[in-house]
């Protein structure tokens, strides 16, 4: 099996530990590509990725709960808190009492929160849309099937739900 590519048999692929080394190291700086853009703009309010992540899954779903937030983001609720109170006291998030139960904490974006969401977004957009242009069609889906297969079962849940635009 000292071979570089893969070999299919009967519907099978058999990979290298050489293979999957390499699949692991792209992942890591394709990681620190993927950051490296939003990282900049989010330094400039001295942010971190979980301010990004709580944008981003805040304006994906607009009126979440903290407790839904939680959830997906996975994170504990003291760090959690520690994020939505900046973003509260910056102005980009809003956090409303539940009409039907107070006890609840809708989250939802400010225009200003929106418009760094975007720009976060955008910079994230821009870099996938140029690899995917380069990496053609059948690789798109490829890559999303390989990342999808990767998921733990919970978590697919989750991305499931916001691949339909379902509100969590």
């Amino acid at each position: 099996m000292g071979n570089s590519q893969p070999e299919n048999t009967s519907g099978l692929l058999f990979l290298t530990d050489e293979q999957l080394r390499k699949g692991i190291e792209a992942m890591f700086f394709a990681y620190r590509g993927f950051t490296a853009d939003p990282d900049r703009i989010l330094a400039e309010r001295s942010y971190g990725r979980a301010h990004h992540r709580a944008l981003h899954f805040i304006q994906r779903s607009p009126g979440t709960t903290v407790n839904n937030l939680l959830s997906t983001l996975g994170v504990t609720k003291q760090s959690l808190n520690r994020v939505l109170r900046t973003l509260i006291q910056d102005g980009l998030v809003l956090n409303e009492v539940g009409v039907q139960d107070k006890r609840q904490r809708h989250l939802s974006l400010t225009v200003d929160g929106s418009e760094f969401e975007q720009n976060l977004s955008n910079a994230q957009s821009d870099r996938m849309r140029a690899a995917y242009r380069q990496a053609g069609p059948d690789a798109v889906q490829g890559f999303r099937s390989v990342l999808e297969a990767m998921m733990d079962p919970e978590l697919k849940k989750h991305y499931e739900s916001f691949s339909k635009g379902q509100r969590l």
